[in-house]
């Protein structure tokens, strides 16, 4: 019984973490979003190459956080969660009998 516990638990972190690997899809469309627009101003204003630069550089950093936030949320789901809820399942299982 417990074993067949431990495998949905595993199971469903392992399912967690591919979703949240899904955010990471987010980050690359806005990030080329971004790269085509300010390829498009550039080429209409090329006196303006250093400020559109800057602030799609900018724009590309803030949109990769969500990533990185997805990548750390995959990571925690695969390594950390699935050992505390294994635990918590046997400490459980060990006070009912």
């Amino acid at each position: 019984m417990i074993e067949l516990a431990i495998g949905i638990i595993l199971g469903c972190c392992a399912l967690g973490a591919g979703m949240a690997m899904i955010a990471g899809i987010g980050p690359g469309i806005g990030e080329g979003n971004a790269v085509a627009s300010a390829c498009e101003a550039i080429g209409r204003q090329p006196e303006c190459r250093s400020t559109v630069t800057t602030t799609m550089l900018m724009g590309c950093a803030v949109a990769e956080t969500t990533g990185l936030y997805a990548l750390v949320i995959a990571i925690l789901l695969l390594f950390v969660a699935p050992g505390r809820f294994v635990n918590i399942l046997i400490n459980t299982m060990s006070n009912l009998g």
